[in-house]
Parts: C-alpha cells; sequence; structure tokens
C-alpha cells in the first residue's frame, strides 16, 4: 500500500509571543489548522487578529514560539535557515500586495528569479516562464519593466512567478489590495482557475469580496480561531487570458 499523501498545511496548536514578562504580547493562541490540497482558503481578521503572523508562520518566514508546523510533510521547525530557504523557495509561490518586482528587469527576467535562484539552468528556466507569463494573460508583455506596466499587469506578473516552480502553496497577501476593480476582478479570475485545476491557495484578506472565492473561511480573533466554515465559492466571468493546462 502506497503512503497517505499529507496535507499541504497541518499546524497544531501554534502559538507565537513577542517579548516577555509583562510586555509579553501573546499574537498566536494555540491555532490548529489543517488545509488539504486542492483547498481555497482565505484567512480574516481585523487589525491585530494575528493573521499577519499566522501568514508568516505558513510562509516559512517566521516559527512559532510554542506548537508544531508541517508543510507539505515536512516539519519546519526541524529545519536549519538554509534548508527553510530551499524549502520556500520550492514549495510556497507568495504573492503580495505590493507586487515585490525588481523594477529595473523584465517581467520574464521578474518570473525567472526563484527559478535561477533554485539553481535551474537558462533554457528551461526560460521556457517555464515565459508558460507562467503566457497562464495569466501576459505573453505579449514579457520585455516590459514593471514601470511599463499598469497595476494590474504587475500583479498578474507576480502571479506568474509565485506559479513557476509549481509550487505545494500558493500564498498570497492581501493580493487585490492595490488593485483597481477590473484588475482586481482579473486577478480573483486567475485564481479562481487555478483553483478549479488544483492548487491550494491561502488568501490573507480583509475584503469579504475576496474572500468570497475561496471554499473555506477561516476568521481569527485575538489570536484564536473563531470560525471555520465551509462555503460555496463566487466565481466571476473566465477571463480575458486563458489559463494553459500546464497550470494544473
Amino acid at each position: 500500500m502506497s503512503a497517505a499523501v499529507p496535507p499541504v498545511l497541518d499546524v497544531r496548536e501554534a502559538t507565537k509571543v513577542y517579548g516577555t514578562g509583562d510586555t509579553a504580547v501573546h499574537a498566536l493562541r494555540g491555532v490548529s489548522l489543517v488545509v488539504e490540497r486542492g483547498d481555497h482558503v482565505a484567512i480574516m481578521g481585523a487589525s491585530g487578529s494575528g493573521k499577519s503572523t499566522l501568514m508568516n508562520i505558513l510562509g516559512c518566514l517566521d516559527v512559532p514560539t510554542e506548537g508544531r508546523y508541517r508543510l507539505d510533510g515536512i516539519d519546519v521547525g526541524r529545519l536549519d535557515e538554509r534548508r527553510l530557504s530551499i524549502l520556500r523557495n520550492r514549495r510556497i509561490g507568495f504573492i503580495f500586495q505590493s507586487f515585490n518586482l525588481i523594477p529595473r528587469m523584465t517581467a520574464l527576467a521578474n518570473v525567472e528569479l526563484p527559478l535561477a535562484y533554485g539553481g535551474v539552468r537558462r533554457e528551461p528556466r526560460r521556457r517555464r516562464a515565459l508558460a507562467a507569463l503566457e497562464q495569466v494573460g501576459l505573453a505579449d508583455r514579457v520585455d516590459h519593466e514593471p514601470n511599463e506596466l499598469s497595476g494590474g499587469q504587475q500583479q498578474r506578473v507576480a502571479v506568474a512567478r509565485a506559479l513557476v516552480t509549481a509550487p505545494a502553496l500558493l500564498l498570497a497577501d492581501e493580493p487585490t489590495g492595490n488593485l483597481d476593480t477590473r484588475s482586481t476582478a482579473d486577478v480573483l479570475n486567475i485564481l479562481d482557475r487555478l483553483s478549479l485545476a488544483g492548487r491550494t491557495i491561502v488568501v490573507i484578506t480583509h475584503e469579504a469580496d475576496v474572500a468570497a472565492h475561496a471554499k473555506r473561511i477561516i476568521r481569527l480573533v485575538d489570536g484564536r480561531i473563531a470560525e471555520d466554515r465551509r462555503q460555496v465559492p463566487v466565481t466571476g466571468h473566465p477571463p480575458r487570458h486563458g489559463l494553459a493546462e500546464s497550470a494544473k
């Protein structure tokens, strides 16, 4: 018999405390969370609820004070910084509110970056980056630098960069926070299609309209999970730019 496939995320009784004594801040208070493959989860909460702290832990950018976190079956707490860096590069695709593109590099070069860091050779790296840009409808913008692209196009480059390593997890932090209505719809449509194709997506958001596209809502209050429920996701109109089969 083959071994059971582990969940993408498995967090058990995670706490996070900043400082000590009377000034200690308890950002997370015993959070347990399992996210299976193919799920699309929105994590919500007011300022100070702990959602940013949880995102940093899920993204292997921080570690819990206590508790355990397994990403794609790997016990993150047992890794040194070098192996953590490799894990982030190979298993997590990050999408940030502020895009985080390198200004003087083309869209293609920006998307190639995670593969370059991972040691992928030039030709396969370029081929994969071109395919990722085609997935998000930017095949005609590969040679454009960020200042030649709209905000929505920059975020689509960021989505392509997140996809290019075929990660176990897409982790998006307020991915539409800097976008206008039309660009927001474009990005949400892309996430919808990726979810339908079986990608595992976790979105950190305070926007109900964004959370409505998820299959599951997790709400944090004072460092604890106050709500964890399933829903039928809203899906928008098919994007003007289709996703290639390589999204699967």
